[in-house]
């Protein structure tokens, strides 16, 4: 069986030279909830973009499992067609119907027995058609409530089962449980079938190459981290905006709201990966210990009224377009209080950061779709120009884009052209698109290969997850017993009680 167009494999490359390209072995993949939006705008396509950069074995395997009466054909036509419409790279004939041989459908529902041994009897018939070698992930694109069900059908039909040489992993996206008691009774569930190195719970951001530039900014080179501590850093502000409402999400999106759904593991992955000390390597061990670390070391401040803040956007106008309010939408509830709009201040309690507060914030129908990381400096202790010379200079500052337009922008003064001393904001900026020549990949697409290769350094540990809730719980406790959400116009950046919870420290949020 020929490999992928372009899988170029070495065997005589060495597999610690990171310079080549990581190739998965045998192996396949389950799919739950294969007909889902999820699944259709962003795991099939990456699974095909994989196949096309020529990074998975010949005879991998691609199930998926829903209630729809489909045939083996019926699914790969709706394969095809998610792949025309969404993929990053181009589509080639030749790579789809080599992807198209291990393409299978098992029809069911996920307390239906029959089809679980029917999905075993299918994984069997791949092992020996496909040459898949035993070796399985069971990708749970499914809404939270079906999680155990999923989990105790796997284990009770065998197929969580690793037989010598083989490996079985599950894969769960977000939301990991709504609160602390939640998540740890989920813990419960699934390691009771799978152990701590078989689960990989998505972040997506985590697997977008901007979030890893984090990494490569901070500790490979020397210009940056002498000076990323508590002496000359003032605050970091961390910002995921979007400027579209909730759409058809209500049924889930209300009761959840923007803190869990955001703060609770985009953010605070991002704020651990931006406070962390240097891990002894990039292993999944090493990361995981350094973001534990700066997680357990988080404090809130004593007055969560002053430091955090929820609202709900109203009406207004977004793009050109009027946009309805949060509580006139589609499905919700006249009287929810759920926000779509959250800010809190935290502050790591630890030698490197002591008394230099993290601001996030995240929120829908906001200016502009953004999110990025402020790192914003402190002014010099001591300045010889006059106050008029410098009064248009802001604070020095690295930002880190993630999306969109990714890259770097440092912000700093410099002299403005004339016989005056006059000092203004200038940037330097660093964009991938102008840099390098390869396109960045989709980062279900780096994600879905670490779980292939067992490589869980960009996948959130079980310690992660509680901790991010132990942070968040007492916030959302709070919310609940103190009044509603303020209100913000659609297409502004948000309610003025955020303003104002900056303006008390005497600082002011960026303007994307």
């Amino acid at each position: 069986m020929a490999p992928f167009a372009g899988s170029g494999a070495n065997p005589l490359r060495d597999p610690a030279d990171r310079r080549l390209p990581r190739i998965a072995g045998p192996s396949g993949l389950v799919i739950f909830g294969v007909t889902g939006d999820l699944s259709r705008k962003k795991l099939m396509p990456a699974v095909y973009d994989l196949a096309n950069r020529g990074l998975l074995p010949p005879g991998f395997s691609l199930v998926g499992f829903a209630r729809r009466e489909w045939q083996h054909e019926d699914f790969a036509a709706e394969v095809h067609d998610a792949v025309k419409e969404h993929a990053r790279t181009p589509f080639r004939e030749e790579v789809w119907q080599q992807l198209i041989q291990g393409m299978r459908f098992v029809q069911g529902t996920f307390d239906d027995d029959d089809a679980f041994e029917r999905l075993r009897g299918t994984i069997e018939e791949l092992d020996k058609a496909q040459g898949t070698g035993g070796n399985f992930a069971f990708y749970l694109s499914v809404p939270p409530r079906s999680f155990p069900v999923v989990i105790q059908q796997l284990k009770k039909h065998g197929l969580a089962d690793q037989s010598s040489g083989s490996w079985r992993r599950a894969v769960i996206e977000k939301p990991f449980g709504h609160d602390l008691k939640s998540a740890e009774e989920l813990n419960k569930v699934v390691h009771e079938v799978f152990a701590p190195d078989q689960v990989f719970r998505i972040d997506h951001y985590l697997g977008k190459e901007t979030v890893q530039n984090i990494l490569a900014l901070r500790f490979a080179n020397t210009m940056f981290e002498p000076i990323w501590n508590r002496s000359f850093v003032d605050h970091i502000q961390i910002t995921m905006a979007e400027d579209i409402g909730i759409g058809g999400r209500a049924g889930y999106y209300d009761g959840i709201g923007a803190a869990r759904d955001v703060i609770q593991n985009h953010l605070l992955q991002l704020m651990a990966l931006m406070a962390m000390e240097e891990p002894a390597s990039f292993d999944a061990d090493a990361l995981a210990a350094e973001k534990t670390k700066v997680l357990g070391a988080v404090r809130l401040p004593k007055d969560l009224g002053l430091a955090t803040v929820r609202g709900q956007y109203a009406a207004g106008w977004q793009g050109g377009e009027k946009a309805v309010g949060y509580l006139q939408e589609e499905g919700i509830d006249a009287k929810s209080k759920t926000d779509t709009y959250a800010a809190i201040k935290l502050e790591v309690d630890n030698r490197r950061w002591a008394g230099v507060p993290f601001y996030l914030r995240t929120g829908k129908r906001l200016g502009r779709r953004v999110t990025e990381i402020a790192v914003v400096f402190q002014r010099a202790p001591h300045s010889p120009f006059d106050h008029t010379a410098t009064e248009e200079l802001g604070k020095n500052a690295i930002v880190i884009r993630v999306q969109p337009d990714e890259g770097v922008t440092v912000r700093f003064g410099s002299k403005v052209p004339g016989t005056s001393m006059e000092i203004r904001d200038v940037s330097m900026d660093f964009a991938y698109g102008e840099s390098f020549t390869e396109s960045s990949p989709e980062a279900y697409e780096r994600l879905i290969l670490d779980v292939l290769l067992g490589d869980s350094n960009l996948f959130p540990r079980t310690e992660e997850v509680e901790l991010s809730w132990q942070i968040l719980d007492p916030i959302e406790q709070y919310w609940d017993k103190n009044g509603k959400p303020a209100q913000y116009q659609s297409g502004t950046w948000g309610p003025v009680e955020a303003d104002e919870m900056l303006e008390r420290d005497g600082r002011s949020w960026r303007r994307p």
